[in-house]
């Protein structure tokens, strides 16, 4: 299907000086799509759909798909693949505070009027929470989140990482799979929640995530 949505490519150069071994550079990469004057409305609250495929190749699958639909339908999606220096990958905390930066430098970048949607998968779920834990956000999605931290210790995180403890007093909804489900409710401190949303569908790679995202933000009239 052709696309009639304005896109604008980005490149954000990020460096991280480090005592006695020089200066390591990163690129995180976005586009930002408007909605199309066909849209059938202009919705306000912008939508962030972050990735990080360096560190985890899972984290962008669909996200593009995803970013374009809405876009059709309205919203305002910036879409970033997120990167960060080598030299903040040997510590967790230091991981996750490299990308909260580098996703708060392209929320200011892109001049988003209202504090947003953060969309994320796989891994660059905690990206997601890293953020919202010190930054406003008008709600949270996570695709196929890991159960904990603690899970990826020796895969995706080099150290042990500190649990999320921030309050989900904002609408979060967990879209996952019939498999998943279960561990989830069992171990993943937010489903606590009554603010969570559980949505279980059977396929993660198609357009049932863009409905069940879709139906998501229309049932809390954003």
């Amino acid at each position: 299907m052709h696309s009639m949505f304005r896109s604008y490519w980005h490149t954000i150069p990020r460096y991280t000086p480090k005592a006695r071994t020089g200066v390591r550079f990163a690129a995180t990469a976005f586009i930002l799509r408007t909605p199309p004057s066909s849209a059938p409305r202009e919705v306000p609250t912008p939508l962030v759909f972050l990735s990080a495929k360096a560190w985890d190749a899972s984290s962008s699958s669909g996200m593009t798909f995803l970013s374009s639909m809405l876009a059709e339908k309205g919203f305002t999606c910036a879409q970033s693949d997120l990167a960060i220096p080598e030299s903040s990958r040997t510590d967790s905390k230091a991981m996750m505070e490299a990308y909260e930066a580098e996703t708060t430098s392209m929320v200011r970048l892109t001049a988003i009027p209202f504090p947003p949607v953060i969309v994320a998968r796989s891994s660059a779920c905690l990206i997601a929470e890293t953020y919202i834990s010190s930054h406003p956000a008008s709600g949270m999605v996570l695709i196929n989140p890991p159960v904990s931290n603690a899970e990826l210790v020796g895969t995706k995180l080099p150290t042990p990482l500190k649990e999320f403890d921030y309050e989900p007093n904002f609408p979060i909804a967990v879209i996952t799979t019939p498999y998943d489900v279960g561990r989830l409710r069992e171990s993943n401190r937010i489903f606590e929640s009554e603010n969570v949303d559980i949505i279980v569908v059977e396929d993660l790679d198609g357009g049932q995530v863009f409905n069940a995202v879709e139906g998501w933000l229309d049932k809390l009239g954003i």
